[in-house]
């Protein structure tokens, strides 16, 4: 039985270990620069926003009496507040809010929280009465979010009309189809939809 051997030819053994050789410079590259310039921590106006919902909802609770657990785990998932009197779930995680919705029993009750949505908006989304909180105009400060509507060049006193006029004056020129930078139109959006859910109906 006669062999048959196949030489390949010179150049293209050396355009293999050229490749091979380029692609782990390449690699090395990418690391070495990952650990001499890494990425600063993500710090937008998202995480921000988190935070600041979490301590208005945090005094919500505390103005209402109302027992809670930060990151509690419930049904398989970590949920940001637990009113372990009322078997309550609050999360900003739409998957978590499902999961837990489907798996209920018939006692527990999951609430799903939006980042634009104002501590004190919290009432209306829990499944038991709740208490008429008043505060004073200092309290109410920090409740509310009057930066919402200071983007929109508004007093903290103003209707939905009014809050819709000025987005809609707004949203003329920043939104990224009439040459608006595509941040400035979301924090517009953020800003129209904690306005709208704070204000008092016209």
């Amino acid at each position: 039985m006669n062999t048959v051997l196949v030489t390949l030819p010179n150049w293209l053994f050396l355009g293999v270990l050229i490749g091979v050789g380029m692609s782990l410079v390449a690699a090395c590259a990418f690391v070495v620069g990952g650990r001499l310039f890494p990425d600063p921590p993500q710090q937008g106006p998202r995480a921000d926003g988190e935070s600041r919902r979490r301590g208005e909802i945090r005094e919500y609770l505390g103005l209402i009496d109302e027992p809670f657990a930060e990151n509690h785990f419930v049904e398989g998932h970590t949920v940001d507040f637990y009113l372990p009197k009322r078997d309550v779930a609050i999360t900003f995680d739409a998957r978590a809010f499902l999961a837990i919705d489907d798996l209920a029993d018939g006692h527990s009750h999951a609430v799903l929280v939006e980042h634009e949505l104002p501590g004190m908006g919290l009432g209306r989304r829990l499944p038991f009465e709740t208490p008429e909180v008043s505060v004073t105009p200092d309290e109410e400060d920090g409740l509310m979010d009057p930066s919402a509507f200071a983007h929109l060049g508004l007093p903290t006193t103003a209707d939905r009309d009014e809050i819709r006029e000025a987005y809609r004056e707004q949203v003329k020129t920043a939104h990224p189809d009439h040459g608006g930078d595509p941040e400035t139109f979301r924090e517009l959006q953020e800003a129209y939809a904690s306005a709208s859910e704070q204000a008092e109906p016209a």
